[in-house]
C-alpha cells in the first residue's frame, strides 16, 4: 500500500510559478513511475507529467517547456515546478504511482493522492 499527500498548492498570478509536492508513505517508492494529473473545471482528467524509477520524463504537449517533474527516492517525493503559469492551468492536481509506464499514461495508477487546487488568476 502507498499513500501519497500533495501539498503546495494555492493562487497564483497569470506569469507566476508554483511548486508541487507529493509526499509518499509505503513500500518500494523507488520502484514506482509517478505521475501527475490534473482537473480542471468541466473538465476530464489529464496526464501533466510522468517520471520513471530512473528519472525518464514524459510532459503533455501543453505544459511541455513551463512544468517540470522530478524525484527524490530518499525522501519518496516527488515534485512539480510550475513556471510560466496560465489562467488555463487552474485545475485540482493530483499525484499518481503506477506500477508501470502504462498504468501512468492510461489514467488507471494504483495509487492516487488527494489532490491539491491550483488558480491562476488573469
Amino acid at each position: 500500500q502507498v499513500r501519497l499527500v500533495e501539498s503546495g498548492g494555492g493562487l497564483v498570478q497569470a506569469g507566476g510559478s508554483l511548486g508541487l509536492s507529493c509526499a509518499a508513505s509505503g513500500r518500494s517508492f523507488s520502484d514506482y513511475v509517478m505521475g501527475w494529473f490534473r482537473q480542471g473545471p468541466g473538465k476530464e482528467r489529464e496526464l501533466v507529467a510522468h517520471i520513471s524509477s530512473s528519472s525518464s520524463t514524459g510532459y503533455a504537449g501543453s505544459v511541455k517547456g513551463r512544468f517540470t517533474i522530478s524525484r527524490d527516492n530518499a525522501k519518496n517525493t516527488v515534485y512539480l515546478q510550475m513556471n510560466s503559469l496560465k489562467p488555463e492551468d487552474t485545475a485540482i492536481y493530483y499525484c499518481a504511482a503506477g506500477a508501470n509506464t502504462v498504468r501512468i499514461l492510461t489514467r488507471t495508477p494504483d495509487y492516487w493522492g488527494q489532490g491539491t487546487q491550483v488558480t491562476v488568476s488573469s
